[in-house]
């Protein structure tokens, strides 16, 4: 089962269709497995309150997804890592991916995408990802 770790953006952005939901959708039918740690589950949710979403039973569902451990893996613990310089909160993304041995972050934001690669973990746009995943 390929794990992918997927950032906030391209999470929140498939709420609103397209590739990004696309993708979600993989996940939903256990075509890829989400990594997520405490702190990505909680940005997940923040952002969509922040955002408003009016679909409170989605979230619901949503948290409830992510508590069963549906097609999903937890990091209870992630390492230290810096190499995210412009927006180094969104280093927990690459610790999740290193702690659950993930070979693919899927992220919608440059300051990720630049980085391409890190170590032996591939960081794709969602474009990427749905253009590769089935090659």
């Amino acid at each position: 089962m390929l794990k992918v770790v997927i950032d906030t953006n391209v999470f929140i952005s498939s709420f609103f269709g397209g590739i990004p939901r696309e993708i979600i959708n993989y996940w939903k039918k256990g075509e890829i497995t989400l990594c997520l740690s405490q702190e990505i589950i909680e940005e997940y949710i923040e952002v969509l309150n922040r955002l408003g979403l009016k679909d409170k039973n989605e979230i619901q569902n949503l948290t409830k997804l992510f508590a069963e451990g549906y097609h999903s893996i937890f990091a209870a613990k992630t390492p230290d890592i810096e190499v995210v310089e412009n927006d180094p909160d969104d280093n927990k993304f690459i610790e999740c991916a290193v702690a659950l041995d993930s070979k693919i972050i899927i992220s919608g934001v440059s300051h990720l995408k630049n980085l391409k690669k890190y170590v032996d973990i591939e960081i794709r746009s969602p474009k990427e990802f749905i253009e590769r995943m089935f090659v």
